[in-house]
């Protein structure tokens, strides 16, 4: 299994909106976001980060319903 990259706020949403995610809304600092299908699937994204915390990462995907392999 490969090391999770450190990746920003930015990176993740652009690859999140990639995977069928849309802001639906935002609470303090962090934003939330829905599957557009999937109506189950709920993220929380924490915004204006430079880096994600590996474990924060890991809980993101697993939201998502995301390995790793699809962050490449």
């Amino acid at each position: 299994m490969p090391k999770l990259p450190r990746l920003g706020s930015r990176k993740i949403l652009a690859i999140l909106f990639k995977f069928g995610f849309y802001e639906h809304h935002t609470t303090g600092s962090h934003i939330n976001l829905r599957h557009l299908t999937k109506l189950h699937l709920h993220v929380v994204v924490p915004s204006k980060r430079l880096i994600i915390a590996p474990k924060t990462l890991k809980s993101i995907l697993v939201q998502a319903e995301l390995n790793i392999e699809d962050l490449f």
